[in-house]
């Protein structure tokens, strides 16, 4: 059996072992792979493993051998699942794998913000506190988590783990998701989308990118009268959840407290990318997934999927 990563670095940089999915076969993994790279290199493949390398119908209509797809992420946008259907090959996803490591984050983000300690510590390094005729030296606003009302965008298990990350906090608790009220914790009142953006101050987007939800963040939710004053938004979902010039905007007219994400709508951006130079604005590059457990977690999972589908059960099937 050969078995053929194709956009392997993110998951490996060097300082993780292919074991678990070596005892299976022939093993073969490329750092990156171009669109036109593709077909020659996953020809042999009974098994193809890629995280963000996309896959279209007509990749799957050319590709006779293969068997499987193994997704080295909970997401899977970036294939066209249907047509892999109509082959006859599932695709399975590493589901689960970054809950702890993206919530982590998520509350990282909105630490920075309520804090500023990333700034501050910036800040000092350049005289700041030493100039300071005081004891403490503080120019912006902090903020108290406790009592302050936190929505949490698409309640699956990424927002489950970061409901957990956030009580201690002695935060109010809200969902925007499909679940039931019943199926809810009894602490997590559901409300709308646009009740989240007029009655929240926090607002954490942890769900599945859809056509259906593709820029739902945009300039409707975050106009005055809609959007309350301040609001703290956080993204560690996907950047095309919202429109970002609407965002952008938004943060120069004083409009939205802050933005804080770990996802754009292009990755890597463009150096003029709009939200660059938007006040209020951070931004880290997409790996909120990537700690070493997180990656870990994604090689192992991914061996499971692979075992459960030749002992004729496959896991994890998303199409």
């Amino acid at each position: 059996m050969t078995i053929v990563f194709l956009d392997a670095y993110t998951i490996n940089p060097g300082d993780l072992t292919w074991e678990a999915l070596e005892r299976f076969g022939t093993f073969r993994s490329y750092d990156r792979t171009t669109p036109e790279q593709v077909l020659e290199r996953a020809a042999d493949a009974d098994v193809l493993i890629v995280n963000k390398t996309r896959l279209t119908t007509e990749h799957f209509a050319r590709l006779p051998k293969l068997r499987i797809l193994l997704m080295a992420s909970a997401g899977y946008d970036n294939v066209d699942v249907t047509a892999a259907r109509s082959h006859g090959i599932p695709v399975c996803n590493a589901a689960g794998y970054g809950n702890a490591s993206v919530a982590q984050a998520a509350i990282a983000h909105l630490l920075n913000i309520t804090n500023q300690v990333g700034e501050y510590a910036r800040r000092n390094r350049e005289g700041f506190w030493a100039e300071s005729p005081d004891f403490c030296a503080c120019e912006s606003t902090l903020i108290e988590l406790t009592g302050k009302r936190v929505a949490i965008v698409g309640y699956g298990h990424i927002g489950a783990t970061l409901a957990t990350l956030l009580r201690p906090f002695g935060v109010k608790l809200f969902a925007v998701t499909s679940k039931a009220q019943k199926d809810l914790p009894e602490d997590i009142r559901k409300i709308s989308l646009e009740e989240a953006f007029n009655s929240c101050d926090i607002v954490s987007l942890n769900c599945a990118l859809t056509p259906q939800n593709q820029g739902m963040i945009d300039g409707r939710l975050l106009k005055v009268g809609t959007l309350k004053p301040g609001l703290i938004l956080i993204n560690t979902a996907r950047g095309a959840l919202v429109n970002e010039a609407d965002v952008a905007e938004a943060l120069h007219e004083g409009r939205l407290g802050a933005y804080a994400t770990d996802v754009l709508s292009q990755e890597p951006p463009p150096a003029d990318h709009p939200l660059f130079t938007a006040p209020r604005c951070y931004i880290t590059p997409h790996n909120a997934w990537a700690t070493r457990e997180a990656r870990i977690r994604i090689i192992h999972i991914l061996a499971e999927c692979l075992e459960a589908f030749l002992a004729g059960k496959p896991k994890n099937v998303v199409n």
